[in-house]
């Protein structure tokens, strides 16, 4: 969800970190996470880097002649790959090293008693332990909580920049995006069983709130309430409907929670209800023949049906001012949504919400078709129920994952300026008797 605040203005102009170029207001860099607000002064001369020389050849710099030319490095090329062909790498993706392994190839020391490599000879207090996580760059220093390599400062692939689960009915796929420093969204997709034994399919997707604190904590933590509230209820026999509203509630309060966090008692804190975690949720459940929605904030559910000349549908209503002003005709549609403001929500689950509201929805479609739930980050790419159906690819239906894949990817083509998450669950309609619609 954009609803970052405005960030501090940075002069720099390519990343200190990875050399990434940079745009005005970052805080962080899209590369490699590096925390922009922290940048120390230049150094007033070049580190000294340690360079190999051949055998019997002095040092550059020992003798009256002039230094060696500085010299770009060929683009490595992976194994039993053409020579002078560049590895081709997606947008928003750093590869440390060949073959993708996270090493550095590293020059051999260029004589006895030169200055180590800091990456070759960490500080033995920063030598982790065995079972610690070992830094992917240096190989050698221990990575800390927030993900950055106490030995060399490298930023560490977090786990939930790309995530994928595929199950036999449903499949998610979750992406950083190409501008967002880290993935605050977060989804659940499982199956279980009701009381007759017919099965019955859940998936969760949540958006943290970006000018919220902990964004990322609040959508793990809603996605997995909501997804185990659903799993304990549904083989009691509760009703889809009902076992959704209550999984929204549980959510709720799981990310109000975060807001008492021990570990950031009031005293210290005395405002953190003002800036409490957050995050929205949207749902959708599979059973008996029902499809159920349930949603609070501004992620959607779309209906796309499996025969392309039916109309597709949008089945959730935003808690946002764009849809608060459609709602009481004061704007169209195109004009809400072109406002500025259009993204703002009112409605969102977090210790500071003015009030929880979960909506749930109950349908019964009487053709095949997808079922699509997802953030904004795809669904401003393909706002209309037309445009995202026109977004999912032919084979989603058989291929629920390859779908969810397609539409991320078509949220990064067109500029992946937020976090995307998306999940499809096919909805098969069982053989009606004669005389049936």
């Amino acid at each position: 969800m954009n609803m970052s605040q405005k960030p501090q203005e940075t002069a720099l102009s390519r990343c200190p970190g990875c050399e990434e170029p940079l745009e005005p207001g970052d805080l962080f860099c899209g590369a490699c996470g590096y925390d922009l607000s922290a940048v120390p002064e230049p150094p007033q001369d070049r580190p000294t880097i340690a360079i190999a020389t051949p055998a019997g050849e002095p040092p550059p710099g020992a003798g009256s002649g002039p230094a060696p030319e500085a010299v770009e490095p060929a683009p490595w090329q992976a194994p039993g790959s053409t020579p002078g062909a560049e590895r081709s790498v997606p947008p928003g993706t750093r590869v440390d090293g060949p073959g993708a392994s996270g090493d550095f190839e590293l020059a051999a020391p260029a004589a006895a008693g030169a200055a180590p490599d800091p990456r070759t000879s960490p500080d033995p207090a920063l030598t982790p332990s065995a079972g610690t996580k070992v830094c992917v760059a240096c190989r050698a220093g221990r990575v800390d909580n927030d993900g950055y390599c106490e030995n060399c400062g490298h930023a560490q692939p977090r786990e939930r920049d790309h995530m994928e689960q595929e199950l036999e009915s449903v499949a998610a796929v979750s992406d950083r995006g190409l501008r967002h420093h880290r993935n605050e969204d977060a989804f659940a997709v499982s199956t279980t069983a009701l009381p007759d034994g017919s099965p019955a399919v859940v998936a969760i997707v949540c958006d943290g709130v970006s000018s919220a604190s902990r964004p990322d904590e609040a959508s793990a933590a809603a996605a997995h309430a909501a997804n185990e509230a659903l799993l304990e209820s549904l083989p009691r026999g509760t009703h889809p409907q009902q076992a959704m509203h209550e999984a929204i509630v549980a959510a709720a309060e799981s990310v109000n929670r975060l807001a008492q966090d021990p570990g950031q008692a009031q005293e210290h804190d005395p405002h953190r209800h003002q800036n409490a975690p957050a995050c929205t949720l949207v749902g959708a459940i599979m059973a008996s023949g029902l499809l159920v929605v349930g949603w609070v904030g501004d992620s959607r559910v779309y209906w796309v049906p499996e025969d392309r000349s039916t109309a597709p549908a949008r089945l959730t209503e935003d808690d946002s001012w764009a849809a608060q002003m459609v709602a009481a005709g004061l704007m169209n549609e195109a004009e809400a949504y072109a406002d500025e403001r259009a993204h703002a929500i009112t409605g969102w689950l977090g210790a500071d919400a003015y009030e929880l509201e979960p909506h749930t929805a109950s349908f019964k479609p009487d053709r095949p078709g997808l079922v699509v739930v997802c953030t904004d980050g795809l669904w401003n790419y393909a706002e209309s129920a037309a445009e995202m159906a026109a977004a999912v690819p032919e084979d989603a239906y058989e291929q629920p994952l390859h779908g969810a894949q397609v539409l991320v990817g078509h949220a990064l083509d067109g500029g992946g300026h937020d976090n995307v998450t998306v999940a499809l669950l096919p909805f098969a309609v069982p053989p009606q008797g004669a005389g049936s619609a």
